[in-house]
């Protein structure tokens, strides 16, 4: 649409069309080539974790992540009831089941206090396996997601997988270039997981990595990831596997897009502030601000409104839309998801909430500061 400022689109400026190119010289278009092995070491490196597996995609990689963690048929994983689905599928294509936690109200991010209470009351030791005593499931992982480029509180999250036998499984994959007191989010404990979704902080068109600095997890991550094949000449298989592999081409665009994170990083949270200077006096609105202890990324720059000042969000996000404006609402809670209605949510006080209130505004990386003042512009006109 002429004039549609999008809400997240991708920014293709540095060496995409070079790196592109020596792939087709080189015929290097596939599953194997030079720029994979350069773009996990590149991501490694920046997120200050010893491996990195790409994937072709953020689900696959979650999957992955999950697997060698230890998360099996049968067991449960406690997940956040506010982000996206693919964290829960990624769950269940392990055979386990998710089990839905409230959000926190400041941070957005899974609330560790439950999380405490969740395992405190409703859990139990037997033997060396934390138990739910309600469906008789080992609880297997603890699987917070860093929201919309916010840390979790990964300090508070990590004292409580130290107490119980439960494994920590990251979902990074919309806070590349975040930080959580001073350090990169990635992979602060066992194992994590990015993607690079096109309306990511950086893309490949598609893909994902498992982050981990364990040898042997990176090492099963590879496995799984290529069907299961032994490294070597011979199509000899360990176990079942999946065909998760990222191709060289897609890791080309890849490598050239984390050469310009800083700046992207820099944009994102430029355009948050603007934003938050804009509304500020706005009536109704309260703007995601990150806490002390975190450095955001601003994947996406949300606000929440006040219903009685701004009315449905649905119906200011149709309004945007015939104004040229692409609006987006907040994750749908997944305890509200047909598709996992007979899963166990505790307590979800929250994420209901921010469903119903929360919007996120156009925050391309190229954005203009005429695209955001017209963003401001048209808010401005739609209170009641």
């Amino acid at each position: 649409m002429s004039g549609m400022i999008p809400n997240a689109v991708p920014f293709l400026d540095g060496n995409e069309w070079k790196y592109l190119k020596e792939c087709l010289d080189s015929n290097w278009v596939s599953s194997a080539g030079p720029f994979i092995e350069r773009f996990e070491r590149g991501v490694a490196d920046y997120v200050r974790a010893r491996h990195a597996v790409a994937t072709v995609n953020g689900t696959a990689a979650l999957h992955l992540a999950l697997l060698v963690a230890g998360v099996g048929p049968g067991d449960e994983v406690l997940v956040p009831s506010f982000t996206f689905i693919a964290t829960a599928n990624a769950v269940s294509y392990c055979g386990a089941v998710p089990v839905f936690v409230d959000s926190e109200p400041k941070t957005w991010c899974v609330d560790p206090v439950k999380v405490e209470e969740f395992l405190a009351t409703r859990c139990e030791l037997r033997g060396d396996r934390l138990v739910n005593r309600a469906t008789g499931r080992r609880i297997a992982a603890l699987l917070p997601v860093h929201l919309y480029g916010h840390p979790a509180d990964l300090d508070a999250l990590t004292a409580l997988t130290r107490r119980y036998p439960v494994a920590l499984v990251e979902d990074t994959t919309e806070a590349l270039g975040a930080e959580y007191k001073g350090r990169r989010v990635g992979v602060y404990e066992q194992v994590g997981c990015l993607s690079f979704n096109g309306n990511k902080i950086i893309t490949c068109g598609g893909g994902g990595m498992v982050l981990t600095n364990d040898p042997a997890l990176a090492r099963r991550a590879a496995l799984l990831s290529t069907q299961g094949r032994t490294p070597g000449t011979e199509f000899v298989h360990e176990e079942v596997g999946y065909n998760y592999r990222l191709t060289n081409v897609q890791a080309a665009i890849g490598l050239a897009q984390l050469e310009q994170l800083d700046r992207f990083v820099e944009a994102k949270r430029q355009t948050a502030s603007d934003y938050a200077a804009a509304l500020r006096s706005m009536d109704g609105v309260e703007v995601f601000h990150e806490q002390p202890w975190a450095r955001s990324s601003y994947w996406m720059s949300s606000v929440l409104l006040d219903p009685e000042v701004w009315g449905d969000v649905r119906e200011l996000i149709r309004r945007a839309r015939a104004a040229s404006i692409e609006l987006r609402p907040l994750w749908y809670p997944l305890h509200r998801q047909p598709v996992f209605a007979a899963c166990e949510a505790f307590r979800i006080e929250h994420a209901d909430a921010l469903h119903a209130r929360g919007v996120s505004l156009p925050c391309s990386v190229a954005i203009t500061s005429d695209e955001r003042a017209r963003v401001v512009g048209f808010l401005a006109g739609q209170r009641r």
